[in-house]
């Protein structure tokens, strides 16, 4: 075959640091890095990750009124963008060590080689593993309140949860459904205090502790839960039209597999710096173990990361002094 007929290699670009992910942690990463004079590429199909679906996010540093996560997410992408970092909308697909570094490939098709790789890829919900979820998957069940809870204005939906985004959700879900009931397997919410008391005092919001949802029931479209009360046993059918999950995060992103520096739930197992157990690999936010599930620590595990990862090459790591032309 000819060379004209042959299929062209991707030609390979070149970083200092690739960080994959643009959420909070992904974004902070590629800020920091940049402000570092390290070249930097981002990877990422959603800028602002997460964040773009809350409507209020109260703790987070210098916005004492609040801050809207689908602002702050644009905010930090132009941040970043503005100290030098280059942005791509496509996700990582392969990761590969080299002798110099990482070579990774994205959706896109771009074949980068990287001194350094700070994963920020994020989790994506955990279902509850009943009954009639997969059936009924977008059709009454959701993970996101601001998106489909004006779809519910009037009706009765139920929130599953314990922890700080549950209670966030079922808070913001008040603004449009007549009854919100928050159901949770613990014997007490898991959620910051603030949070718990705003929901135990809110009119609209019923709070079932040791219960769990065992079944999801409707034909088109959500009509009933089957629930059940761990310290009874006792099982009851309850009508609502929305179900609403927020019961943590899976994370394992498969362009890590076979490499070992993941926990048995998929998570990145890192060090007070980041790091993983391979050298130039580090994680940053959601994705990684014992992540505290706050927008502000991830974009300190980001900036955390990117300072490791320049330090790193600092220590004599193969450093690329340019970014290719997009």
């Amino acid at each position: 075959m000819s060379a004209a007929g042959r299929e062209r290699e991707p030609a390979v670009s070149e970083c200092d640091v690739l960080v994959a992910g643009s959420g909070p942690a992904g974004l902070t990463a590629g800020l920091f890095a940049a402000r570092h004079g390290r070249s930097t590429i981002v990877l990422g199909t959603q800028p602002g990750g997460s964040l773009l679906t809350i409507a209020q996010i109260d703790d987070f540093p210098g916005a004492p009124e609040g801050v809207a996560g689908y602002d702050l997410g644009p905010a930090l992408q132009e941040q970043a963008l503005a100290a030098g970092t280059q942005i791509e909308m496509a996700e990582l697909e392969r990761l590969e060590a080299s002798d110099t570094g990482w070579v990774a490939t994205s959706s896109a098709g771009r074949v980068v080689a990287a001194a350094t790789v700070i994963v920020a890829t994020g989790t994506r919900p955990r279902r509850l593993g009943v009954p009639g979820e997969d059936r009924l998957a977008g059709r009454g069940i959701s993970h996101c309140a601001s998106c489909d809870g004006p779809l519910h204005r009037g009706r009765t939906v139920v929130v599953v949860g314990g922890g700080d985004s549950a209670l966030l959700e079922a808070l913001e879900l008040t603004e449009f459904a007549q009854r919100v009931v928050v159901v949770h397997r613990g014997g007490s919410l898991r959620a910051q205090a603030v949070y718990r008391e705003r929901v135990e005092q809110h009119p609209k919001i019923q709070v079932e502790l040791d219960t769990v949802v065992e079944e999801v029931l409707g034909q088109d479209r959500l009509a009933a839960l089957r629930l059940r009360e761990l310290g009874t046993g006792a099982e009851s059918t309850f009508e609502a039209s929305g179900l609403f999950v927020f019961v943590g995060g899976v994370a394992q992103p498969e362009f890590l597999d076979g490499l070992p520096v993941t926990d048995d739930y998929g998570h990145v197992v890192t060090d007070a710096a980041m790091g993983t157990a391979l050298p130039g690999l580090f994680a940053a936010g959601s994705v990684r173990s014992k992540f505290t599930g706050q927008a502000v620590t991830a974009a300190g595990d980001g900036a955390t990361a990117a300072v490791a990862a320049h330090r790193h090459l600092e220590r004599g790591a193969p450093a690329f002094a340019r970014l290719p032309s997009t």
